[in-house]
Order: C-alpha cells, then sequence, then structure tokens
C-alpha cells in the first residue's frame, strides 16, 4: 500500500487520465488488494459515486461538470451531485413543475427507476398521482404535489389538441434548455423530458422540428482531460 502522498499523487494520475475509474483501476493504481484502502484514500480527495452501473465507478468531486439537474455523464457512466439513483430521484421529483412521469424519469435518468420509484412512495419521499391514463410522481409536501398535478394536467390539455408549429417562446425554451442543461447538445427526448418537468406546454414533434430547423445534433462527450491538483 502506498503512503498517503504517494497514493494521492497516484490518484491524481489515475484520474488525470481516465476521469472515471472503477475499483480494479484504483487497486492497481494504489498497490493494495483491500478496497477498504482505496476508500480511505479516496476521502480526503472528495470522490463521487455513479449512481448508474450499481455504483461501480468513482470519480473525484472537482472533475464532474454539472448540468442544471446536477447530472453528469462520462462515456455512458452517470453521476449526480445529489448522490445516488434513490436521493436523485426524488430531488428531480421534487423540484419538477409538472411532476414527472415514470417514462421521463428514466429518460432523464438513463437508467431503470422502477423499483427506486416504488421504494420512495412506500417510504412517502416522493407522492405519486393518476393523471389521465399515467401515474405521475410528485412532490411529498402536498401542496406542491397538488400544484405539480394541476400543471400537468394543463399541459395534458394543451397538447392533445391539433398539432401546432412551435412559436418563437418555445423555440426559445428549447434552446434555453439545450444550454442549461448541458455543455453539449442533449437528445430530444431528454429536452423533452425536462421541458416538461419545469411545466412548458410542448410535444416531442415540436422539439423534433426545433432540432431540425436550427441544424442540430447530438454531440459526443469530450474525452479531453483535466488536471488535479
Amino acid at each position: 500500500m502506498l503512503s498517503s502522498e504517494d497514493s494521492r499523487r497516484a490518484l491524481g494520475v489515475v484520474f488525470r487520465h481516465r476521469r472515471v475509474a472503477d475499483l480494479p483501476v484504483l487497486l492497481r493504481a494504489l498497490h493494495t488488494d483491500w478496497a477498504m484502502n482505496v476508500f480511505r484514500r479516496l476521502r480526503p480527495l472528495g470522490y463521487l459515486t455513479s449512481y448508474s452501473h450499481s455504483g461501480r465507478y468513482y470519480t473525484l468531486e472537482d472533475i464532474p461538470e454539472f448540468d442544471a439537474d446536477g447530472l453528469w455523464q462520462y462515456q455512458g457512466i452517470y453521476f449526480s451531485r445529489h448522490g445516488t439513483l434513490k436521493a436523485t430521484t426524488a430531488r428531480l421529483v421534487d423540484i419538477a413543475e409538472a411532476g414527472y412521469t415514470h417514462k421521463e424519469l428514466e429518460t432523464r435518468l438513463h437508467v431503470r427507476v422502477h423499483n427506486t420509484l416504488l421504494d420512495l412512495v412506500k417510504s412517502k419521499r416522493i407522492g405519486r398521482e393518476q393523471v389521465e391514463s399515467l401515474f405521475l410522481y410528485v412532490s411529498a409536501d402536498a401542496a406542491r404535489g397538488s400544484l405539480q398535478v394541476d400543471r400537468r394536467r394543463r399541459l395534458h390539455s394543451a397538447s392533445t389538441g391539433p398539432a401546432r408549429d412551435a412559436s418563437l417562446p418555445l423555440v426559445i425554451e428549447v434552446l434555453l434548455e439545450i444550454i442549461h442543461g448541458a455543455s453539449l447538445i442533449g437528445d430530444p427526448a431528454d429536452v423533452l423530458s425536462r421541458l416538461l418537468a419545469r411545466g412548458i406546454a410542448v410535444t416531442r414533434e415540436q422539439v423534433d422540428a426545433i432540432f431540425e430547423q436550427h441544424g442540430l445534433k447530438k454531440t459526443p462527450r469530450s474525452r479531453s482531460k483535466r488536471s488535479r491538483r
């Protein structure tokens, strides 16, 4: 096992080159066979555990460039400023202007959330209401949850009429969501889910049309390296 100072340098090298690493990589870097030794060396530096991939990956706290919801993705591995998948899901549901459906949360988080939602509802950390034919997940605070349900019902009414061309304000909302949501252009479905959660009346067809009109394409994630200490 390396000394504290040598461990700090070794971890700095690993994360400068990889940004994200799993336990076998860290064990080799620190010349140890014990996972607890790895976490003992990571703790003073500050680290995060991925909420995707069963928490198998780690990064240092100052590496992620979080989006507006506190999420960060690197090569298909997802991290959250809020910590675990359960904590992240509860936070997103609570701050959403119009709640979230199961499908919208899976689109936003890029992982399955069925069991997570059941656990959160059972423990009363979030609420669940039926809106039309779908379950809507809302804040555990009764007053806020009621507002979220009302906004969702208005959104549903607005989106079930004839298809409409996107107005200039709606175009601006979509473009702002792309800018604020991440440093790179996201997927239209991801943008749609964030807009609906904010209470913006928009359809997938309108988002797709705006992407096409403005020549927006999903951008591959950068693999540039950042230094650490």
